[in-house]
């Protein structure tokens, strides 16, 4: 009598719970536009939610403790003119997103520490370059700056967010609608699938294919999930790749090896409602405490709940064989180098003593001057010119006065924040 031998794996056992009623995000009016990207985008510091908005598109943007109701009035991040169909926060920066709108457009924002006043409404950057809607918006692994879009005008875009320049455009590769962009670890190369049903392996600084022909899987797995799309999250420190049906009501698990069957089924976790959409925190925002492996924002029609994935241990000391270094959040290389045909890998950092955000810091674009670049088209006319050049200072006093009034009414929306949060103290007390 032969005994069936079973694979040993440390993830074997991982589970998921959700959190407490009281830990959850509700009234949060999630955005009902049809598009496959997954509607939310968690960091160490906040929750962002693509949301229902009158008259142009929006996403809310909640500080990872504010958790319970929300507040009807609460600001949103508002700028597109069109609903808002991807968001993605920079690794490097928790306090930088991006958006992309059906607008053709994409925005990269700053969001405060503290919770604004009013609406935010003035992005720190606009890229335009797409002709069609953009659904896909990407940020490099490893170097500053480099942020990806992809669009319904089958074009794929690299930009370097520091300048506002357009880096690569990357046409004549797909011939059809282009439906996720992926990228490999240290950023050398990016993967798209296609409506075409095809899979490439791009070189992007190379502007070349450099595979697609993938006729024969080396696994296969049958997924009896519903006909929505599936958003799949990879860990790469515990090799687990997570897949969550859009409409279905599971977050089914797997993990990765390198000898066969190299998929390896390990568990559903499986509630009554479907998910709108989903968020999956970086490592460096989890509780090492309590040997959390992955948490994931679900997102219902009007609430968003925390889906905590945790491996069993008795033990309270840390879990160095769960929590290898990872990716932290400096950038490895400046853009320039990496346009250049450098590469490196991510910067790791330890999780032993738990991950603390760094405070915010400022992304400054600086726009190269086209005058320095280009000579300006037509003979010179000295008058024009001359006119033009004695208005600079004027100009430039303009502009800073504009910079000086911002930063006072920044310091005064702080302000009233912290004032707001003292009396909730207070009321708080008094209940």
């Amino acid at each position: 009598m032969s005994r069936r031998v079973v694979r040993q794996s440390k993830f074997r056992h991982v589970f998921g719970q959700p959190v407490k009623a009281d830990q959850m995000y509700e009234d949060i009016r999630v955005s009902k536009v049809t598009c496959d990207s997954s509607f939310c985008a968690v960091n160490p510091k906040f929750v962002a939610i693509i949301v229902e908005s009158g008259g142009g598109g929006a996403f809310i943007v909640l500080p990872l403790a504010k958790t319970g109701r929300v507040d009807k009035n609460h600001p949103l991040v508002t700028g597109h003119t069109a609903p808002v169909l991807d968001i993605d926060w920079c690794p490097h920066n928790d306090n930088v997103i991006a958006s992309a709108s059906e607008d053709t457009t994409v925005m990269v924002w700053q969001i405060p520490d503290y919770v604004p006043v009013r609406n935010i409404t003035e992005p720190v950057v606009t890229l335009e370059g797409h002709s069609k809607r953009v659904s896909i918006i990407s940020w490099h692994p490893t170097a500053r700056n480099v942020l990806l879009s992809a669009g319904c005008d089958n074009l794929v875009i690299l930009w370097n967010v520091g300048t506002g320049e357009m880096l690569l455009a990357l046409d004549d590769m797909h011939t059809d609608l282009i439906y996720n962009v992926g990228w490999n670890r240290n950023g050398s190369l990016l993967v798209t699938t296609c409506k075409d049903k095809k899979v490439r392996v791009i070189d992007p600084r190379k502007q070349q294919i450099i595979a697609n022909n993938f006729e024969e899987p080396i696994a296969l797995q049958e997924m009896d999930t519903s006909n929505g799309v599936l958003l799949p999250f990879y860990d790469a420190d515990s090799s687990i790749v997570y897949l969550c049906g859009k409409g279905d009501s599971s977050i089914r698990y797997f993990e990765i090896t390198d000898e066969a069957p190299y998929v390896h089924y390990l568990n559903t976790y499986s509630s009554k409602e479907p998910q709108r959409g989903m968020g999956f925190m970086p490592k460096r925002g989890l509780d090492v405490s309590k040997c959390e492996i992955a948490r994931f924002f679900k997102l219902h029609e009007r609430k968003c709940e925390p889906i905590v994935m945790t491996v069993p241990r008795k033990s309270d000391l840390f879990q160095d064989d769960l929590y290898p270094d990872t990716p932290g959040p400096e950038p490895a290389l400046e853009a320039d180098e990496w346009l250049s045909g450098k590469d490196a890998e991510p910067i790791l950092i330890s999780l032993r003593d738990g991950y603390v955000p760094i405070k915010n810091r400022e992304l400054k674009v600086v726009k190269k001057n086209i005058l320095d670049s280009k000579p300006p088209p037509g003979p010179r006319r000295h008058s024009t010119c001359d006119s033009d050049f004695s208005q600079q200072p004027a100009l430039e006093e303009v502009l800073e006065e504009i910079r000086a009034l911002k930063e006072t009414v920044q310091a005064q929306e702080k302000r009233i924040s912290d004032l707001e949060n003292k009396l909730g103290q207070f009321t708080n007390g008094t209940d």
